[in-house]
C-alpha cells in the first residue's frame, strides 16, 4: 500500500479482508489515534487470546496496515502512516440512506473534538480548518493546505508560545474528511503539529480513555479568537 503505485482490485480485495475480521478491525481502530502499543494490550482490545492476536498482528503487518516498533525486548504495533488512518476514518464515514443521511453513531465527547491519527478532528477540527481557511491563514496549495505567515501570526497572537509556530510554515497539511462531521479537517504533519502546539498549550487535554479530546475553557476562548465556534454552542 506504500509504493506510491495505484491499487490493484487484487490489493483492494486483500485491504477488505483484513478489515473484515472484527478483532483486527478492533486493533487497527484502538490505534487510529497514532499511539503504539503492545501486542497484549490490542489483545485485550480485541478480546482475543494472546496467540490469536499475534496471527491477527502478523496478518496485519504482512499486509501493510501496521508497522512495528522494537524497544529493547518491548514490541509496539502502531499505524503503517497517516494514509492508513485517513482509509479508516474514511471507511467510519456513516452510509447514508437512499432519503437522508444517516446520524453518525459517536458519543457527543467524540464528535465535538477527537483524535484521527494525531490531529484535531470532530466538531472542533472542522471549524478551526473552515475559519482558517476562511480567513486568509491556511490556502490550498499544491502540495495540499499550507500554512500563511498571517496564519501563524494569528496562531500567536490567540497565545500559542512562537517558538511552536516556527516549523507550522514549513510543513504541509491536507484536507481530511471527517467521518462524524462529513467535512474537511486539517491533518497531515501541518495538522499534527498543530494539535501538538495546542495540547502544549493546555488549549486541549486528552480524555482518559478513547479519542476525545477536551477544550478547557480558556483554550475554547483563545480559538474563539481565530473565528472558531463550536456548533453547540451557536
Amino acid at each position: 500500500m506504500n509504493d506510491g503505485t495505484a491499487m490493484t482490485r487484487y490489493q483492494l480485495a486483500e485491504v477488505g479482508a483484513l478489515l473484515a475480521e472484527p478483532a483486527r478491525a478492533a486493533m487497527l481502530l484502538a490505534l487510529s489515534d497514532g499511539t503504539a502499543r503492545p501486542a497484549g494490550e490490542l489483545a485485550r482490545v480485541a478480546g482475543v487470546g494472546a496467540a490469536t492476536a499475534s496471527a491477527h498482528l502478523k496478518r496485519l503487518l504482512d499486509g501493510g496496515l501496521l508497522a512495528l516498533h522494537a524497544q529493547g525486548r518491548h514490541r509496539y504495533y502502531r499505524l503503517a502512516n497517516e494514509e492508513v488512518a485517513a482509509m479508516l476514518e474514511a471507511l467510519a464515514m456513516p452510509r447514508a440512506s437512499s432519503a437522508a443521511a444517516l446520524k453518525p453513531a459517536a458519543d457527543a465527547a467524540v464528535r465535538r473534538a477527537r483524535t484521527c491519527y494525531r490531529h484535531l478532528a470532530g466538531q472542533l477540527g472542522v471549524a478551526l480548518c473552515e475559519s482558517m481557511l476562511a480567513r486568509g491563514y491556511l490556502e490550498t496549495a499544491s502540495e495540499g493546505l499550507r500554512l500563511l505567515p498571517v496564519g501563524a501570526a494569528a496562531l500567536i497572537a490567540a497565545g500559542l508560545e512562537a517558538g511552536s509556530t516556527d516549523g507550522l510554515l514549513r510543513l504541509h497539511g491536507r484536507g481530511c474528511l471527517d467521518w462524524t462531521e462529513r467535512r474537511l479537517h486539517v491533518g497531515g504533519p501541518l495538522g499534527v503539529a498543530m494539535t501538538a502546539s495546542m495540547l502544549d498549550a493546555g488549549w486541549l487535554r486528552r480524555a482518559s480513555q478513547g479519542r476525545a479530546l477536551v477544550p478547557s475553557a480558556d483554550g475554547l476562548r483563545r480559538l474563539s479568537t481565530l473565528g472558531v465556534r463550536l456548533e453547540e454552542e451557536a
